[in-house]
């Protein structure tokens, strides 16, 4: 940027969100990692700390991370676990790719295996 006039507050702006953005994604950490702890003995408890992690990344415009994003159901965003309370399947048909079937909402989704860049 050539203008120097804003130069100053815009670093410390985006300074401050950066600290603000490593917060929350250290916290979306600490929230899976106990909900992956407390499933099996309490799955609302579980299901709650994963609302409240989607929650933190909402506020602050920050993606979930691709592990923690497969770990929600996207038609019901609920907390899937595979064995717990979602069945992951492996299809030949067509293109290879993964199923994940929820068992809250008898829902799917479709995980491709090979990457498009490849074709």
């Amino acid at each position: 940027m050539s203008n120097n006039r804003f130069n100053g507050k815009f670093v410390q702006v985006f300074t401050e969100m950066n600290v603000t953005r490593r917060i929350a994604l250290q916290r979306i950490h600490i929230l899976f990692r106990l909900a992956k702890e407390t499933i099996h003995e309490d799955p609302k408890l579980a299901q709650r700390y994963v609302k409240v992690a989607r929650k933190i990344a909402m506020a602050t415009k920050l993606r979930l991370p691709k592990q923690y994003k497969r770990l929600v159901c996207r038609h019901c965003k609920s907390f899937i676990l595979p064995g717990v309370n979602c069945r992951v399947r492996i299809q030949q048909r067509r293109e290879p790719h993964v199923v994940v079937t929820c068992f809250c909402c008898d829902k799917y989704s479709r995980i491709p295996l090979r990457s498009r860049r490849n074709i």
